[in-house]
């Protein structure tokens, strides 16, 4: 399991005194146990390791934006820091589907549902997010699909 590996990795880099790994590190453990708490509620719970990628992905995808204001605004320093939880972040994330591989994807939920128009643009993300959520960047696909249908 994905979270097992990460309390694994923490005590690796704590105890080979990597600061910025270990920081690192406990972000995502602290997003994780945010969304445990969360979850306590729900009537349904998602499997455990689908949850802890799709906490990794938000992480990830708020860190991309960050470092592009950052490097928008002349802040390196922040920018490199960012980067660097970033980089930890995707060790833990599964491979992400290729442009190519999620063209095809789309091509093919297109084709079973019959999707014909943009007026189809729901039920084609919502089975393509049951399929692929994992392994797949929602915001790219959403402009793959808009020019799928149009």
């Amino acid at each position: 399991m994905i979270r097992d590996t990460i309390k694994t990795e923490t005590i690796a880099a704590m105890k080979a005194g990597d600061k910025s790994r270990t920081h690192a590190l406990r972000l995502i453990g602290a997003k994780i146990k945010d969304r445990d708490i969360e979850l306590r509620t729900a009537t349904q719970k998602p499997e455990d390791d689908a949850m802890v990628v799709e906490v990794l992905m938000k992480m990830a995808k708020q860190r991309r934006e960050s470092i592009e204001m950052f490097d928008g605004g002349g802040r390196t320093e922040l920018a490199d820091q960012e980067r660097g939880e970033l980089a930890v972040i995707e060790e833990f994330l599964p491979q992400q589907m290729s442009e190519d591989e999620t063209r095809a994807a789309i091509a093919a939920i297109k084709a079973e549902l019959g999707a014909s128009s943009v007026k189809d643009m729901g039920r084609v993300m919502a089975e393509l997010k049951a399929r692929h959520a994992t392994s797949l960047d929602m915001s790219k696909a959403s402009g793959l699909v808009k020019e799928a249908l149009a």
